[in-house]
């Protein structure tokens, strides 16, 4: 998505922040900012005028152009989950928009602070979460309610979707949300089930309703929650995996994230990696960051996988010519 600052609009809008930012701004310095001439700036200061926005000029050495004081910002009108959906599309659009000290980064801090405290902050804190990585977008009403729920500790009632499309239906859980996390490019939130009695990592495009309850609860003491999540990540799925690598396993644990399985030595030169997943098609192609021979043990889901990316990259390697005779 890339800003239009060509258009008669734009060039006025950024004519009003100019006059704002700069009161007493000439004709002359106006026109070098917007890259125009004088006579184009002042028929920028002049739709201001006609769009009723009360813009001052004085004659002079010290004269200029500045906004008088009859203009207020209109209020801003948004419902939490309005105002997160407009954050998600931006840092969608812009990817440094996590970053403030950068111009749509800035522009965007500037709308967070004009809002209510109870609107801006589950934006802000998807905002910092977003600066993490690359990332999906869930539903945005999902997730400010899940952001606001973490940030006054309040237990939630949750319609979570089992299975990938939610195959397996959609089930109730009570949960105490501790946080929303966001690990290569997927939002998850990281909660203590009560209906399962045990800390568990959900996906938040997963989860299909939210229903805040009036019971409150304490984070755990130290939480930290990417840390936490990884360690999650890697049990409590669908499929079993086994993974058999021909490397020590102290390689095997540098080169793959805690989140893809536990290793374990074999002997000094061979490890299994134990894991679990619901995805692995995502998860096969987490293992070619290994850089050494491995063979999958289980499940036969995860061997399909393999076979299928390899048929794809062998396609995608094949030149066209036919293949070449065997001797003799």
């Amino acid at each position: 998505m890339r800003y239009d600052d060509s258009s008669p609009t734009a060039r006025a809008l950024l004519t009003l922040e100019l006059l704002q930012s700069s009161p007493g701004i000439t004709a002359g310095r106006l026109a070098t900012r917007l890259g125009v001439s004088e006579r184009a700036a002042r028929r920028y200061v002049g739709i201001l005028r006609e769009a009723g926005i009360p813009v001052e000029s004085a004659r002079g050495p010290y004269g200029g152009y500045r906004v008088g004081r009859g203009l207020r910002p209109a209020p801003l009108m948004f419902t939490a989950a309005e105002a997160l959906g407009l954050v998600m599309a931006v840092l969608d659009g812009h990817h440094d928009a996590a970053d403030p000290a950068g111009p749509v980064g800035g522009a965007l801090g500037k709308l967070l602070r004009v809002l209510p405290e109870r609107v801006a902050a589950p934006a802000e804190a998807v905002r910092q979460v977003h600066a993490q990585g690359d990332t999906t977008t869930p539903a945005p009403a999902v997730t400010a309610a899940l952001v606001q729920a973490c940030a006054a500790h309040r237990r939630l009632r949750l319609g979570y979707r089992a299975g990938e499309r939610g195959v397996r239906g959609v089930r109730d859980m009570e949960v105490d949300p501790w946080a929303v996390v966001v690990h290569h490019g997927r939002w998850y939130l990281l909660c203590w089930s009560h209906t399962r009695d045990a800390r568990r990592v959900l996906r938040v495009d997963r989860v299909a309703e939210v229903t805040t309850l009036d019971g409150t609860f304490t984070p755990p003491d130290g939480l930290d929650p990417l840390t936490a999540l990884e360690e999650h990540l890697a049990q409590g799925w669908t499929y079993e995996v086994e993974v058999v690598v021909d490397a020590p396993a102290e390689e095997v644990a540098r080169r793959l994230p805690r989140s893809l399985g536990r290793p374990e030595p074999l002997d000094a030169r061979t490890t299994r990696l134990l894991a679990t997943t619901d995805e692995p098609d995502w998860y096969v192609r987490r293992l070619t960051a290994l850089d050494a021979p491995f063979r999958i043990v289980r499940p036969r889901e995860l061997q399909e996988a393999a076979r299928e990316l390899g048929r794809r990259l062998l396609s995608a390697a094949a030149d066209g010519s036919p293949p070449a005779e065997p001797p003799g």
